[in-house]
């Protein structure tokens, strides 16, 4: 079967639901879930589909002109390590090129708190070309210190 990939302008809080719900070693704070949800109901969010099933999404924020940021991306476990993120991923990047955005970024947990499945996250990201920016050590709380990664897309700057 063959992934094909969607843009929805808004809607997906419910995918975004369910999918989060499929990945507890990820997304197990409440609080955090309600919030991508939200994110995924307000937001543009791409949606990966396989043969008649949502299989992962990824949900954009565009944070200036310029820049747009993964606010949060699930795939289901069962289709991990099959291309699905990267599909995601080349679609929001080619979406917000097309924009005119020059980078793109994605904030997970940093490495100062060793998860072995946020180890897994930050390879993909950064073999998909994404390298770190900064660390913020209390932006989510002083048990989850957040890893900042950023991702020149396709646009160069204006001259001049």
């Amino acid at each position: 079967m063959t992934v094909v990939v969607r843009r929805q302008a808004a809607g997906s809080g419910e995918l975004c639901r369910r999918i989060l719900a499929a990945l507890p070693g990820w997304f197990s704070v409440p609080e955090s879930v309600e919030d991508y949800v939200r994110a995924a109901e307000a937001n543009p969010t791409f949606v990966a589909r396989l043969g008649p099933d949502d299989v992962g999404f990824a949900t954009v924020i565009a944070h200036s002109p310029h820049a747009g940021e993964i606010y949060v991306m699930g795939v289901l476990p069962d289709r991990h390590r099959q291309g699905i993120g990267r599909r995601l991923l080349a679609a929001v990047e080619a979406d917000l090129a097309a924009a005119g955005a020059e980078f793109l970024q994605v904030k997970t947990l940093s490495p100062a708190r060793p998860d072995p499945g946020y180890a897994r996250t930050r390879a993909f990201y950064e073999g998909c070309g994404f390298r770190v920016l900064e660390e913020f050590p209390l932006l989510w709380g002083a048990d989850n210190p957040a890893l900042q990664l950023i991702k020149a897309l396709s646009n160069p700057p204006p001259a001049g």
